[in-house]
């Protein structure tokens, strides 16, 4: 009777690196790397002897020199005796700004757009399909310079408000829109608006907790609670409340027409508001293509079984269309927010001061830093896109299909 042993294990060669399936991917992707890392370290390498040559050097030094310029808009404090390093910041919340608005702006009117497309009737299809494809064929800094153009010359200057112009104010005599902006209240935060803040912030995560114990309501037992009207209650009400109960903690200071131009209030200019209009309205043609693909893409049996249940077009078009469409919306949506946050940089063209316009522009005109200049402004735009990609590729994952 013979006794049955385990084949001797061979030891490692350096052979399997290639040869061993087990190996071979690991091997061609050290390789991979190592190549890749020796041509960075190369150009690096080059890149430095080539300013040494010309008697330059690389440093980011100039980052804490006076800056020298002024910036029209800004959303945090900032001088001429600033330094550059903080007039990048000031150009960096600039074009987050008009990023924000622009992806907002630009969605709402995409869907409304992309769904009108599909309406049976004639001429708002044919209207949303004018909009669509004319904003999709006409370059975006054309609309900027055009939208720009029309925001100067067609509004009144200051001087045309003065008693017995031609001009007035709007909203109770507290905006004005001239041609050198919008003049809008400034708010003054007083003792007790930090306990404000916080309710409002309160306010929204009850919104959203509701909204979620709402739609897990729905989903177990059918029935449907009026989100839209408890979601106004409490946006609205618990913020109204406490503004009265906190004595009024914010007041508003509203601008004045004083001497040639408005004083007080906020002045949002007309280069900020052409850029984010132009970049909402080019953008959403493109949102309005994908939001139509993806109300495409579902069976039209989704659409009759709804109907024939007794659901009304609105509900069919909330519960049963665009929770579906939206696992094909999601994706192409993420890359019209990542070009429209990177378009954002043609902002120099009506002299909006973004993050192009005082890091990647005068700043590199002062101070001679062309290579640390726009390897920062390349930095800031891959950090964004990766941020936006990231957070709208979570929320993917929230919509897509849950299989079991």
């Amino acid at each position: 009777m013979t006794a049955m042993t385990d084949p001797p294990n061979e030891g490692f060669r350096l052979s399997q690196l290639i040869y061993d399936t087990r190996y071979r991917s690991m091997t061609i992707q050290a390789v991979a790397f190592m190549l890749i890392m020796a041509g960075i370290i190369w150009l690096a390498n080059n890149t430095v002897q080539n300013l040494s040559a010309l008697g330059k050097d690389f440093d980011f030094g100039f980052l804490w020199s006076r800056a020298g310029y002024d910036i029209n808009q800004r959303l945090i404090e900032y001088s001429n005796d600033s330094t550059h390093g903080r007039a990048a910041m000031v150009g960096i919340a600039n074009t987050l700004l008009v990023a924000v608005l622009g992806c907002v702006l630009a969605t709402v009117l995409g869907v409304i757009a992309g769904v009108l497309r599909l309406s049976k009737n004639w001429v708002v299809a044919r209207l949303m399909t004018f909009y669509v494809e004319g904003f999709r064929n006409i370059p975006l800094l054309l609309w900027i310079i055009v939208i720009f153009a029309v925001m100067t010359e067609s509004t009144p200057q200051p001087r045309d408000f003065r008693e017995g112009g031609t001009a007035s104010m709007i909203l109770n005599d507290t905006v004005a829109i001239t041609n050198r902006g919008i003049f809008i209240p400034n708010p003054v935060w007083g003792e007790g608006s930090g306990a404000l803040i916080a309710i409002f912030l309160a306010s929204l995560v009850g919104i959203w907790a509701f909204r979620r114990y709402a739609r897990k309501l729905q989903e177990q037992t059918g029935q449907i609670l009026p989100v839209l009207w408890v979601s106004l209650g409490l946006f609205f009400a618990p913020v109204i409340l406490a503004y009265f109960i906190l004595g009024r903690p914010v007041t508003l200071i509203y601008p004045e027409l004083g001497g040639f131009n408005f004083t007080g209030g906020i002045q949002v200019r007309n280069s900020l508001i052409a850029l984010w209009i132009a970049l909402s309205l080019y953008t959403g043609a493109f949102i309005a293509e994908v939001v139509r693909a993806g109300i495409l893409s579902v069976s039209r049996g989704q659409t009759e079984a709804a109907f024939a249940l007794g659901i009304q077009p609105s509900r069919t078009m909330n519960l049963v269309i665009l929770p579906q469409a939206l696992r094909v919306i999601i994706p192409p949506l993420i890359s019209q927010y990542l070009n429209l946050t990177k378009n954002s940089s043609l902002a120099l063209a009506v002299g909006y001061m973004d993050v192009r316009s005082t890091l990647g522009g005068i700043t590199i005109n002062q101070t001679g830093r062309e290579l640390e200049g726009m390897l920062l402004l390349g930095v800031f735009y891959l950090i964004t896109s990766l941020i936006i990609s990231s957070a709208m590729n979570l929320y993917n994952n929230s919509v897509k299909l849950k299989e079991r």
